[in-house]
């Protein structure tokens, strides 16, 4: 599909902005849950939120997204506050008391939808969408809905930057300040289950953690400035969401959420690999330079130590004897000669220049200098 069919297509300028607004929402908050590692929180928010969709229908019989939205962040936010709650009073492990109240909190969704199921108007309920995520049928008012409540978590985000960065990095510090540091807990969480629960109609429970944790997760590899983490996590996810959207238009029976997740875990992988200051690709990079250093500093120090043996710097090695005392000489050799420590002499001949000896006495008469 072109790209001007995204302005001109009114269902794929629907979708693709409804779903920038939630990358950009989830990535940006997302940073929070990265950095304190939780990134669990977000697969337990939303399958907690489960319930209060269920409950949400049964109580008002009503399918408005919002309220159902409502009924998530209710659910997801007390189910939160069960997990504070648990590491806070019992031994358990913050990652444990997550996994308990995710695995609850979801087998009663899943109870729930198989009563509302066996209902006469189950039909009408529409809730699997919740489940999966059915980003192809968002309207304008979802869109609406989500960039308001979107933007209400991301403002509050922006009023108590300082405390949440605080928070993020030393919660002992900021109670050494005199901060509220559980309020600011409660409040950093409720934003992010805001953040959580208004994405669940488009990618579902099932993968709405991914729009958490992904963008953060690539956007953490490029910066090492939360501020800049923030706002590159929130671009990732919302051209996660374009891209998700134009994609899975342009082709036949491919979900729109899923392919969002994908367009996201290609954004990750390249971040993993290309970063500059973090990707594997440079690092190796990086790796085999130093490796090469030190081989050439070896072989530099193998020939100070022949010349001062022989007593003096003129006197010629062969390869052969200097490939013996370190392998795979000969490229460290050219190094040294491109560099002018040494001088090839006769066809198979090498010596140290005074450069070389000088360089040598720089660094300490030969000492193994690993980090130069």
């Amino acid at each position: 599909m072109q790209l001007p069919d995204l302005f001109g297509d009114y269902t794929l300028r629907t979708v693709a902005l409804g779903a920038a607004a939630l990358g950009a929402t989830s990535g940006a908050l997302g940073s929070y849950a990265v950095l304190r590692k939780q990134s669990l929180l977000g697969d337990a928010i939303s399958h907690a939120a489960l319930p209060g969709i269920a409950l949400a229908f049964l109580l008002t019989g009503s399918k408005a997204p919002l309220v159902l939205v409502l009924g998530a962040a209710v659910a997801g936010w007390l189910g939160t506050l069960l997990v504070m709650r648990i590491v806070s009073a019992t031994r358990v492990k913050e990652d444990s008391a997550l996994g308990i109240v995710l695995s609850v909190f979801f087998g009663f969704g899943l109870v729930l939808l198989t009563f509302i199921q066996k209902r006469p108007d189950a039909s009408q309920a529409g809730l699997d969408r919740f489940l999966f995520g059915q980003a192809a049928t968002l309207l304008q008012r979802d869109v609406v809905m989500i960039a308001i409540l979107g933007g209400i978590a991301l403002g509050i985000a922006a009023l108590f930057w300082k405390e949440f960065k605080l928070l993020s990095f030393d919660p002992d510090f900021a109670a050494s300040l005199g901060f509220n540091v559980r309020w600011l807990d409660v409040l950093l969480t409720s934003v992010l289950v805001l953040s959580i629960v208004i994405g669940l109609q488009t990618v579902g429970v099932v993968l709405m953690s991914a729009m958490v944790v992904a963008p953060a997760a690539a956007a953490r590899q490029w910066t090492d400035r939360m501020g800049m983490m923030v706002i590159v996590a929130g671009g990732i996810g919302a051209l996660a969401g374009v891209s998700g959207a134009v994609i899975s238009s342009s082709a036949e029976h491919v979900p729109t959420g899923p392919t969002i997740v994908l367009c996201l875990t290609a954004i990750v992988l390249v971040s993993l690999a290309l970063a500059p200051n973090r990707g594997l690709v440079w690092e190796s990079v990086r790796q085999a330079r130093n490796r090469r250093q030190l081989h050439v500093t070896a072989v530099l120090r193998d020939l100070h130590a022949l010349a001062v043996q022989h007593g003096g710097q003129e006197h010629v090695h062969t390869s052969a004897v200097l490939e013996a005392m370190h392998p795979g000489a000969r490229h460290e050799l050219d190094a040294l000669a491109e560099r002018g420590w040494a001088r090839r002499t006769g066809a198979d001949g090498w010596s140290i220049t005074p450069e070389g000896r000088t360089e040598m006495d720089r660094r300490g008469g030969g000492a193994d200098e690993e980090g130069s």
